[in-house]
């Protein structure tokens, strides 16, 4: 039983099941009185809940005015599809998201645009296929053993553990390993995880505000997010430094750092130290935080489905008997891949704003979005909508199983959109889907999960990336 089963379901309503208005009609949406101040205030409360009751009511495009912006949201794969794939040239991302974000990771892959972008993104892409991020594996699980292996003290049978602490410390090591070759030392580890989480929280703040106050000002949480962007902006710096300062080495690193001073752009150039300086920041941050939600999320459920956690196990224990799971493993483990995925599905890591503005008009079925528009796209709603994942708000791996092996046939192209779509579909998703398979395999390796009585599974709540209201602690039990 999903402990969220209780969560509202975006079902389609009727109003979404044949909008009758001409194509140039504005579609259906809540009222915004007083320039839709309230309703800016509403979605700062609940976003998740905002957002899925607004598909529910008006269907599967809407439009809002907030201010001076019209806003649309579109709630359908092939609406999804047809905006930030097929038309994505007339797109750029939401001004406000980039100008908030470059604050604390700088001028990056993450929020540039143009051609700006187009180099930085023809130039990191061979760092993040495939065969490439296989061979940082054995990074990956050196950091998870490290972690795993005392997640539970020496000479005790079991511990109840802080469930987000432990993934957060597991995936800095591993994005420190990764990137820098180098493991976390515990106060690295300690300041960085703190700073994270408090440039995670500020930016959630600032997103819904029209402009960012001066840092200099003496207001709430200007202290904490200047001491969280000096923590991390050192702590790339001292890495970098440190790479750059070692003697040359007939062994050169084969980390992620050793790839971003070797790109060289069309031209011949490499990275600028600025240039450097923002993908390092930019890889580190995300390259964590989003991987730590999905396994927070993930430990959850097979806690709460000891039946799918058995079916886990039993397939890690056949396939590795013992030893260390490695990039190769992955086809081989199913199951395992399909909890993974399907609590992507439940609980994607940044559930809502993925955001562009229009440059010129686009079509999205029947409705002419002019320029200048905001688009809005929620995986929390599309991903929990029952024409395309029957039962939606159950915990059923199978649907990502191959029909053969009893898997469900696959939803529409765009309905299963945990890494975002179109051209900028996130980088690191090879990265990430490599990561959380072997750390989850080795979790298995060593321990049963289980809730603790008394304590219920949270609500999720946006925190940037997506967390359990509350923390999630789990019973840990050695096997």
């Amino acid at each position: 039983m999903n402990p969220h089963a209780s969560l509202p379901s975006p079902h389609r309503s009727d109003a979404a099941a044949a909008p009758s208005a001409p194509p140039a009609a504005r579609p259906p949406g809540p009222p915004t009185p007083w320039w839709g101040l309230g309703t800016m205030r509403a979605m700062r409360a609940d976003y998740l809940g905002f957002v899925t009751r607004l598909q529910r009511q008006h269907g599967d495009v809407t439009f809002m005015q907030l201010v001076h912006e019209q806003a649309y949201d579109l709630f359908a794969p092939e609406l999804i599809r047809q905006v930030l794939v097929d038309q994505h040239e007339q797109l750029q991302r939401w001004e406000r998201g980039p100008e908030v974000f470059a604050e604390l990771v700088g001028q990056n892959v993450l929020v540039t645009e143009g051609a700006t972008w187009q180099r930085q993104r023809r130039m990191l892409q061979p760092g993040f296929t495939p065969r490439r991020v296989a061979g940082y594996g054995r990074l990956m699980v050196d950091a998870a053993r490290h972690a795993l292996d005392m997640a539970v003290m020496p000479g005790a049978d079991r511990a109840d553990v802080d469930m987000d602490a432990l993934f957060t410390r597991l995936t800095m090591d591993v994005i420190l390993r990764t990137l820098f070759g180098a493991a976390a030392t515990a106060r690295e580890s300690a300041d960085a995880a703190w700073a994270v989480k408090t440039a995670n929280a500020t930016a959630m703040r600032e997103m819904f505000w029209p402009v960012t106050l001066p840092d200099w000002l003496p207001l709430p949480g200007k202290a904490d997010k200047r001491r969280a962007i000096d923590i991390l902006h050192s702590l790339v710096r001292r890495h970098i430094a440190r790479r750059q300062a070692a003697p040359a080495d007939p062994a050169p690193a084969d980390d992620l750092l050793a790839m971003l001073l070797a790109v060289r752009d069309d031209h011949g150039a490499g990275l600028d130290p600025q240039e450097l300086m923002d993908q390092c920041l930019v890889t580190f941050t995300a390259g964590h935080d989003t991987t730590a939600s999905a396994l927070l999320w993930w430990s959850a459920m097979l806690a709460h489905h000891p039946e799918a956690a058995a079916r886990a196990q039993a397939e890690v224990d056949a396939l590795l008997a013992g030893r260390d799971p490695t990039a190769d493993d992955l086809p081989q483990l199913a199951w395992l891949g399909a909890t993974l995925k399907e609590t992507l599905r439940l609980y994607p890591p940044l559930g809502a704003l993925m955001t562009r503005r229009t440059r010129a008009p686009v079509q999205a079925g029947p409705w002419t979005i002019p320029a200048g528009a905001l688009v809005r796209i929620s995986p929390w709603v599309v991903q929990r909508d029952a024409r395309w994942f029957p039962d939606p708000e159950t915990f059923r791996p199978e649907r990502f199983l191959p029909v053969d092996r009893g898997g469900d046939a696959p939803p529409p192209r765009g309905a299963w959109l945990p890494f975002g779509t179109g051209p900028r579909v996130c980088i690191g998703q090879h990265f990430a889907l490599l990561e959380m398979t072997l750390v989850a395999a080795m979790l298995l390796q060593r321990y049963r999960l289980a809730p603790i009585s008394g304590q219920p599974l949270g609500a999720p709540e946006m925190q940037v990336t997506l967390r359990p209201a509350g923390g999630l602690r789990l019973q840990l039990s050695r096997r």
